[in-house]
C-alpha cells in the first residue's frame, strides 16, 4: 500500500518512526511525522491515520 504523507518522509525519518512504533511510543512517532513532514504540516488526524496504517504494514 502507497501513502503519500509516509511517502514525504526521507528514509531516516521513516526508520525513526518505525522504532518509536515498534518501542511503543506513538506520540512521539507523531511529533516526528509532523516535526519531519514540513509544510504544509499534516492535520493531527492524518498522522494518527499513517500511524495506523505503519501499524498494520509492520505487523503483515
Amino acid at each position: 500500500m502507497d501513502n503519500m504523507l509516509w511517502n514525504r518522509l526521507s528514509p531516516e525519518a521513516q526508520a525513526e518512526v518505525d522504532g518509536l512504533i515498534a518501542a511503543g511510543r506513538n506520540i512521539q512517532a507523531i511529533a516526528v511525522m509532523r516535526e519531519r513532514l514540513g509544510l504544509p504540516r499534516p492535520e493531527l488526524r492524518d498522522c494518527i491515520d499513517l500511524l495506523a496504517w505503519r501499524h498494520g504494514a509492520r505487523n503483515e
